[in-house]
């Protein structure tokens, strides 16, 4: 199989293991206590390392065997058993490489041996805008707190203002236009992980905050297209429909005066 140009990335958990490349067959090993074999890329940067439990080429037969790479880090997180957060590697495969079908996983790359290049920002594995979306997450729990107090401030206003923002979210089919532009652009992964860290930045600071579960229920979906909206800004076109779609993904007409003025 002819050789990506593209970087190739393996994604581990945060101590530097690779993770099961079969979620079911690695869950079944657990319960019948069978062990599985993993590699530290952490501790082989430079390195060339040999899979320590190779399985058939190229079939899902044991838990984990095979390296499995990618050239598009925005769907690297597809696989990974934790989810976030991950580190990212760069590698180079050595020897014989395949793929389960290179028309439906063309970022995809197998290989029992790898040359460990160097450890690359885990925000790429988010993507083009991974780091803008980790620093939007970061702000999140901020923002969080100040919607829930506007909504405590005035809740007929604020539910008026969410009402008519999220029957354009679903009349314009926002969401499902950003799930689209994601899978187009190989960052399906990406989107899902930024979701749930959306999410449950939420339910921790609307909790602590004491907010209502109609609050919770709107600033939930608030958090979650504004994840999604900047995690795809380079994907939207300047044509006046994609750029309404910006808008309402980033909350428009949601903010107070007093909230836009700060």
């Amino acid at each position: 199989m002819a050789r990506s140009t593209r970087p190739l990335y393996i994604a581990t958990r945060p101590d530097g293991t690779v993770p099961p490349t079969c979620r079911a067959l690695a869950e079944y090993a657990r319960q019948t206590g069978e062990p599985i074999p993993t590699v530290n890329l952490a501790a082989r940067i430079g390195e060339t390392v040999d899979h320590p439990s190779p399985g058939r080429k190229w079939y899902t037969d044991k838990p984990f065997g095979y390296f499995h790479m990618y050239t598009r880090p925005g769907e690297i997180l597809e696989r990974i058993e934790e989810g976030w957060p991950v580190r990212l590697f760069v590698v180079e495969p050595l020897g014989e490489t395949g793929n389960w079908s290179a028309d439906h996983h063309p970022y995809w790359l197998m290989s029992h041996q790898v040359r460990v290049v160097d450890e690359a920002p885990a925000w790429r594995a988010l993507g083009h805008r991974g780091q803008q979306v980790l620093n939007l997450i970061d702000q999140l729990p901020g923002l969080l707190r100040q919607w829930a107090g506007e909504w405590a401030a005035d809740p007929d206003s604020a539910r008026q203002r969410y009402d008519v923002w999220s029957e354009r979210v679903t009349d314009t089919r926002a969401r499902q236009w950003a799930h689209h532009r994601a899978q187009t652009s190989r960052r399906k992964a990406a989107v899902i992980t930024a979701d749930v860290l959306a999410r449950t930045a939420v339910v921790k600071a609307v909790t602590e905050a004491g907010a209502t579960p109609d609050t919770v229920t709107a600033i939930r979906l608030r958090a979650r297209c504004l994840v999604a909206g900047h995690l795809l800004h380079d994907r939207i076109r300047s044509d006046e429909y994609e750029q309404s779609i910006r808008g309402l993904l980033l909350g428009a007409g949601l903010d107070t005066s007093a909230s836009a003025a700060a």
